[in-house]
């Protein structure tokens, strides 16, 4: 299996990292390659753009989405 070697690692983000590990009741290796897996499996926003442009198929326009969106936002 394949290693990373991350240099040049702050300290604080070190002890944060080994904070969330302990908390979870893992090795800082368990922790790390579980948050490496989550984060190389779930889409990039681009890639979701991609997707979502190459669909078809809809049954509103764009400006009538838009429009709907901010009716149902409170104004702020």
């Amino acid at each position: 299996m394949p290693n990373v070697l991350v240099r040049d690692l702050p300290a604080e983000v070190h002890a944060a990292l080994l904070q969330r590990a302990t908390d979870a009741g893992q090795s800082l290796q368990q922790y790390l390659l579980g948050e490496l897996t989550k984060l190389a499996t779930r889409p990039t926003l681009g890639e979701v753009f991609d997707r979502a442009g190459n669909l078809s198929g809809g049954r509103i326009g764009f400006a009538t989405a838009v429009d709907d969106l901010h009716a149902e936002r409170p104004a702020s």
